[in-house]
C-alpha cells in the first residue's frame, strides 16, 4: 500500500531521479517550454517551482541554493537574470501543464508539454487584446419592476379593477400668519365662527 506517499519515484532511485529532474529543470529553464510524459511534467514542476520562488531574491545565499540542485552555471544565469524578473509579480503558479492529444509511441504514454507562464507570447498577446476590447460596465439588475407612484399607481388602479378611481383627497394645513385671516374649515374665517357659536 503505498498510503501517504506523495513523491512519484517515476520508477528510478533516488539519485537518477534527482539528477533527471535538474537536468529538466535547467532545460525549462533555458528553453522555456518542454515536451515530456505527464507524471515527469508534473514530478518537475514540484521540483522547480521551488527554485524560481528564490530566484526573486537574488543574493548569494539564494544563488547556491538553486545552484546546489541544478549543477549549472548557464542556467543559473538565464534564471537570475531575465526569468526573475518576469516572474518578480507572480505569486506562485509559475509553470503551466498542457496535455497533448497524442500518446508516445513505444509504451502509450500520455505526454504533455510543461512550459512556464510568463513566457507564452501568443497567450499573453491574447490576454492583452482580450483586456483593451472588452470595457465593463456595472449594470444593477432591478427585481421586481419598477414601483407606480402617483397618477400611475391611479391608472394602475383603474385598470385593475374598471371603476374609475377617486382622486385622492388632500389636505392642505398652512401655518397661521394671522389670527384674522386664518381659515378654518369650507373657507370660513375664525371670527365668522365665533359669531355663529354665540
Amino acid at each position: 500500500m503505498r498510503h501517504g506517499k506523495k513523491i512519484n519515484h517515476l520508477g528510478r532511485t533516488t539519485a537518477h531521479r534527482h539528477a533527471m529532474l535538474s537536468n529538466m529543470a535547467s532545460s525549462l529553464i533555458l528553453h522555456k517550454r518542454l515536451t515530456t510524459t505527464v507524471a515527469k511534467a508534473k514530478a518537475l514542476r514540484k521540483y522547480v517551482e521551488p527554485l524560481l520562488t528564490k530566484s526573486k531574491d537574488d543574493t548569494t545565499h539564494s544563488r547556491r541554493m538553486v545552484f546546489a540542485a541544478l549543477q549549472n552555471k548557464e542556467t543559473l544565469k538565464e534564471l537570475f537574470g531575465t526569468v526573475s524578473e518576469k516572474v518578480a509579480n507572480r505569486p506562485g503558479g509559475y509553470t503551466r501543464i498542457i496535455k497533448l492529444s497524442a500518446t508516445r509511441l513505444g509504451d502509450n504514454a500520455d505526454m504533455c508539454v510543461i512550459e512556464l507562464v510568463d513566457f507564452n507570447e501568443t497567450l499573453l498577446e491574447a490576454k492583452s487584446a482580450a483586456a483593451e476590447k472588452t470595457t465593463t460596465t456595472r449594470r444593477s439588475r432591478s427585481r421586481g419592476g419598477k414601483k407606480a407612484t402617483g397618477d400611475a399607481a391611479v391608472t394602475s388602479a383603474t385598470e385593475v379593477t374598471g371603476e374609475a378611481a377617486a382622486p385622492a383627497a388632500t389636505t392642505e394645513v398652512s401655518a397661521p400668519e394671522d389670527t384674522a385671516t386664518e381659515t378654518v374649515k369650507d373657507g370660513e374665517s375664525r371670527e365668522e365662527a365665533k359669531e355663529d357659536q354665540a
